[in-house]
């Protein structure tokens, strides 16, 4: 699998600026870091919860 090297996030960050504008793209980049962030959390709440359930059983 390839890696991603610097001048590949140039041509990406390039690409956005262009599509999205100067004014758009702190607000996209907001948005991106919230989904990313509540995504994460959902997974960690299924964890905790299964974890939750079978210390229960156990119990």
């Amino acid at each position: 699998m390839p890696t991603i090297g610097p001048m590949e996030l140039i041509v990406v960050l390039a690409l956005a600026l262009i599509i999205l504008g100067p004014k758009r793209l702190p607000d996209a980049g907001r948005s991106l870091g919230r989904g990313m962030r509540e995504f994460k959390d959902s997974l960690r709440g299924e964890q905790d919860a299964a974890r939750h359930d079978s210390r229960e059983t156990n119990a």
